[in-house]
């Protein structure tokens, strides 16, 4: 061996030159950047390329997960992206390719379906609201009634209360005097007789007199029909009316009790307890003029339909009306009253 080689104890000669930077053979460089003197060594393996990528050195590298592209194949640029760029949506905004763009679609369609759920509730809630509202509104007649038409009911309620009233005290009075001992007797035969001539009243067997008032139907182009006459003789009662008779042109008088019913006659005529009145129609009633006016003038009403077919109808008020006809009783053949 000349003097130009160093044994560097490989077997392998070591060419004589200027030594390394980092200090004498065999001994580590102490740079930070120096190469690992394992892999400088000529006895290292190198490894072919195929060993390490795992594919010949002629073969392009494939990134995991995607799919080998065939040299030979036709591929559609026009509305490709390229790889990594973005993919823009339908409503403008950037989509990524691939898998991800698969995965935004399915979310886009399973939100597409709530929001068509979330619009039929909420219109199945408006339908509803709309419902309850037409269901819970008030009357449009009285909605459109005058203050002064809504004043005159608001009159007819209290009188209706105020009768009532009335009506509770004079009970009480008279259980009162029932019960008051020694004076008990001729107490249950006076509120007996009493008892007897309203019920007589009421039956139309007894006349009766009192403040009241007259009512008159005069037919326009319409014939006075018999539901008009009952609608009267219902609101008159539903307004306090203790004793009422109805009279024709001819002054034929019926006595109107809770059985009387009425009937449409030839010529505009009416026919009422199976005798025959014709027109102008007269009721005369006894009760609180105010109250029984009040309730014959209710918009839509009695005297609004009569007007509205061409009629008439005329009130007269009365200190003293007298309802003098009577009813003919109804004999019993199988009832009796209990001892």
């Amino acid at each position: 061996m000349s003097d130009e080689q160093t044994d560097t104890g490989t077997g392998w000669p070591q060419p004589a030159g200027p030594a390394r930077p980092g200090g004498p053979a065999g001994e580590p460089d102490p740079r930070p950047d120096a190469p690992d003197p394992d892999e400088l060594s000529p006895l290292a393996p190198q490894e072919p390329a195929e060993r390490e990528s795992g594919r010949p050195d002629d073969e392009p590298a494939v990134e995991p997960g995607v799919e080998p592209v065939d040299d030979n194949a036709t591929v559609d640029l026009s509305g490709a992206s390229r790889p990594g760029e973005p993919v823009a949506g339908s409503d403008g905004l950037a989509e990524p390719a691939g898998e991800s763009a698969a995965l935004v679609a399915a979310g886009r369609s399973r939100w597409s379906a709530a929001g068509v759920m979330i619009a039929a509730l909420l219109a199945l809630l408006g339908f509803t609201l709309v419902v309850q509202l037409k269901t819970t509104s008030t009357d449009p007649t009285l909605g459109a009634t005058r203050q002064e038409d809504l004043v005159r009911i608001l009159s007819d309620l209290d009188a209706r209360e105020n009768r009532l009233q009335q009506d509770i005290r004079a009970l009480e009075d008279s259980q009162r005097q029932l019960r008051s001992g020694e004076q008990g007797r001729q107490a249950a035969l006076d509120e007996a007789t009493r008892r007897a001539d309203e019920l007589g009243i009421l039956a139309g067997t007894l006349p009766a007199v009192g403040p009241g008032l007259t009512v008159q139907f005069d037919a326009g182009a319409k014939p006075i029909s018999a539901n008009r006459v009952l609608d009267a003789v219902q609101e008159l009662r539903g307004a306090g009316a203790e004793a009422m008779q109805i009279s024709g042109g001819d002054r034929a008088t019926v006595r109107v009790i809770a059985s009387t019913y009425f009937l449409d006659g030839d010529n505009g005529s009416l026919v009422v307890e199976g005798r025959r009145l014709t027109a102008p129609f007269t009721i005369t009633v006894i009760g609180d003029p105010a109250t029984m006016r009040t309730a014959l003038n209710i918009p839509g009403g009695v005297v609004a339909s009569v007007r509205g077919g061409g009629g008439n109808v005329t009130f007269g008020e009365r200190e003293v009306a007298e309802v003098s006809a009577l009813h003919v009783p109804i004999k019993l053949e199988h009832a009796r009253p209990v001892s």
